[in-house]
């Protein structure tokens, strides 16, 4: 397992503070903000922790304020229902005595149901794409300076990117569609404990969404012209899965209009089952105090 996921496993454990509060610290981010991807994990875990005997099928949270990677976060947990097939909580994110983000989740006790689902797309196998850090070493020329500091750290999500062509500067590549293909897995192996892959799965789910948003307008999150931030996220879980094994995430963007984008993403096991879904509106614009580059 790499040091960047146990440290990812340690601040999912929240410390319990009382019956329905919790309190999680954050990794290090060179963006000074805490990582969406990592409230929405932990916001579920609290959920997750006043519920027993069923499991979370949805949540849909709201990003507020940017969160302090300094300062450790509250989370606030609301039983709002508990019935005999489905269960509701609500999980508040505190820092600094105001609310940085509110994630309504449910949960439901699993039973025998219809079956169907979308075929994964073809794509390649992981094992025959780049990791990052060797994007980063093999396009050094041509990967901007930010992006390689990013590829080249150790990461918690292992990301192979089916198109590099993405992440080479518009100079270099023509118009792409507004869609993405991203094999992901857990950097090392995970405990059984299908909460654990969960919470894994809705941390790389916020992963590059953004990015996705931004690809038919030859930008990314890295460009020191853009604005962008999650404003809100939403996760349906259809299918059992383990988060450190192959997972495909199959992403498009239908809209982006005055100053937001949307994105819509597939998650699918390396055997084509689709295991969840997720939908994230952002904030994409660009930054009146510095030229476009």
């Amino acid at each position: 397992m790499s040091a960047a996921l146990a440290e990812l496993l340690a601040i999912l454990d929240l410390e319990r503070t009382g019956e329905n509060s919790f309190r999680g610290t954050s990794a290090f981010s060179i963006r000074n903000r805490v990582f969406g991807g990592q409230i929405v994990s932990q916001a579920l875990v609290a959920a997750a922790r006043t519920v027993e005997g069923a499991e979370p099928h949805s949540l849909h949270g709201y990003f507020l304020v940017g969160g302090d990677p300094s300062a450790p976060i509250e989370y606030e947990v609301e039983r709002m229902r508990d019935g005999r097939s489905f269960s509701t909580r609500r999980s508040v994110a505190i820092q600094h005595g105001q609310p940085i983000f509110t994630l309504t989740c449910s949960f439901h006790t699993p039973e025998p149901g219809f079956e169907h689902a979308l075929e994964m797309p073809e794509v390649p196998d992981p094992e025959t794409l780049k990791s990052p850090d060797r994007i980063a070493l093999a396009s050094s020329h041509l990967v901007p300076a930010a992006l390689q500091r990013y590829f080249k750290q150790e990461q918690a999500i292992d990301v192979r990117p089916v198109d590099l062509g993405r992440y080479f500067p518009k100079s270099e590549r023509s118009p792409l569609p507004a869609l993405q293909n991203i094999w992901m897995r857990a950097n090392g192996s995970l405990p059984d404990d299908p909460a654990i892959h969960r919470a894994i799965l809705a941390y790389l789910s916020d992963m590059t969404m953004i990015d996705t948003i931004l690809v038919r307008h030859q930008r990314t999150v890295f460009d020191p012209d853009v604005m962008a931030a999650s404003l809100d996220h939403a996760i349906w879980f259809h299918r059992p899965f383990r988060a450190d094994e192959w997972l495909l995430y199959s992403q498009i963007s239908p809209s982006t209009h005055g100053g937001r984008g949307l994105a819509r993403g597939s998650l699918y096991s390396r055997d084509g089952q689709l295991v969840a879904s997720v939908i994230q509106e952002g904030l994409v614009r660009l930054r009146a105090d510095k030229p476009a580059q």
